[in-house]
């Protein structure tokens, strides 16, 4: 009885450990299967090798719109102001005459200066001609030679006084110009700062005449992009073949002005203050619509990066490193990298470190790819607007049935609230 009843337990054993690795097998078997259910397919995304390339650059700067010749007009005479030739806010040629500061009375002094200078050369020839008869008459022993000395002193007074009045003269010709004020350059005069009738001192400002075609822009330039433009200068091109653009915004509503024009000078000294370099641009106004002491952005166009990598700026995220990128491994497979942002050169982002030669960078959307990601490689046209416009072009076809199911929500609920309403 003993020996059956042990029989049977052992019976029972073999059961339940038979049962028991049926169990095992089968949830391992389903463990598997949930594993290889759950493994996503690759994702398709643009992959490129990393390299270096040149990359057109555009930058813009504040600056202050002025006008290279402008010019005010100062008092050189002291006198009353006689008369103002032209009407405030007019456009002005140059040499056109602007203001007269009593003419007649330095008129007057000249013709006073011309005559002590023809008294002074009349004074001049006679001591010549005596000076002349005394060495004749030293020569037959008929003067004393200190007669003949006096004579030639007389001679050489003579001559410094015409020398004197002849500056006289020309001191007053300066003055009888200064008196008629003139336009030194062409442009529109602002409104005149004396009235006529009151007494000008010599250095007295008058107005000022404001040339509107061509404006200048004088702006700073950090030291990195001056000494990056000054290496492309060297390298292949002059200063004038960089081209700027002025924009400003329009008036009454209207479209935004814009005016074309070039880069014309680049310092070669940076600011200790400022840590900048000064550079200048200029720009045709031929109908003298925008004017100077406006405050404006300009932007150059033709600038360059040499030997950079760069990445379409959408393939860049923010990781817990900082901004990140996404390479493959050798099983294509996505791993993060950091990167350093460098400058963005239009829809490019140079990086300045993080990558190598060869890398294999993921440059299209990075929407779903995490480290350890299996990836599709996909061929890169090379063209970081056609990624963004593909990117843009996804989004609004994921964009409209949502709409679409938005907008049948909608109707849905007004056709129930119609029905609502018959019923009651």
């Amino acid at each position: 009885m003993k020996n059956m009843f042990y029989g049977v337990r052992s019976a029972l054993m073999v059961i339940g450990a038979s049962a028991l690795l049926v169990a095992c097998g089968q949830e391992e078997q389903a463990g598997q299967a949930e594993g290889q259910q759950q493994e996503p397919p690759p994702h398709p995304v643009e992959v490129t090798e990393a390299a270096r390339q040149d990359l057109p650059l555009e930058k813009s700067y504040s600056s202050l719109l002025r006008s290279d010749d402008e010019v005010t007009l100062v008092a050189r005479v002291t006198g009353y102001l006689q008369e103002r030739h032209f009407e405030p806010g007019e456009f002005v040629e140059e040499d056109q005459l602007l203001y007269s500061i009593e003419p007649d009375v330095y008129r007057a002094t000249v013709n006073q200066r011309e005559a002590d200078l023809q008294s002074a050369r009349a004074e001049f020839s006679r001591a010549q001609r005596d000076a002349e008869r005394f060495e004749r008459l030293l020569n037959q022993n008929s003067v004393s030679r200190q007669d003949y000395d006096q004579a030639r002193a007389d001679l050489g007074v003579a001559q410094a006084n015409v020398a004197q009045a002849q500056a006289a003269l020309e001191s007053a010709q300066i003055d009888l110009n200064y008196a008629e004020v003139t336009a030194p350059v062409a442009g529109m005069i602002s409104l005149s700062e004396i009235n006529v009738g009151n007494l000008v001192q010599s250095g007295t400002e008058l107005a000022t005449v404001t040339p509107l075609d061509p404006l200048e822009v004088r702006f700073q330039m950090p030291q990195d992009d001056a000494f990056a433009l000054r290496r492309q200068l060297h390298e292949e091109e002059s200063v004038e073949d960089i081209r700027a653009t002025l924009a400003l915004p329009g008036r009454d509503g209207g479209d935004d002005q814009s005016l074309e024009g070039r880069l014309d000078y680049l310092g070669s000294r940076v600011s200790d203050r400022t840590s900048t370099v000064q550079a200048s641009a200029t720009f045709d106004n031929p109908d003298g619509d925008i004017l100077p002491g406006q405050f404006v952005r300009v932007s150059l166009e033709g600038l360059k990066r040499y030997g950079v990598y760069a990445v379409p700026e959408i393939a860049v995220t923010q990781g817990l490193m900082g901004p990140q990128v996404f390479v493959l491994d050798d099983e294509n497979r996505a791993r993060s990298r950091t990167v350093t942002l460098g400058e963005m050169a239009g829809p490019w982002q140079i990086l300045r470190d993080g990558l190598e030669e060869g890398d294999r960078v993921v440059v299209g959307d990075p929407t779903g790819i995490e480290p350890g990601t299996a990836i599709d490689p996909q061929p890169f046209s090379g063209s970081a607007e056609e990624v963004i416009e593909n990117l843009d072009e996804a989004q609004a076809e994921a964009a409209e049935p949502a709409r679409q199911g938005q907008g049948n929500h909608a109707g849905g609920e007004q056709e129930g609230g119609e029905e609502g309403d018959a019923s009651q």
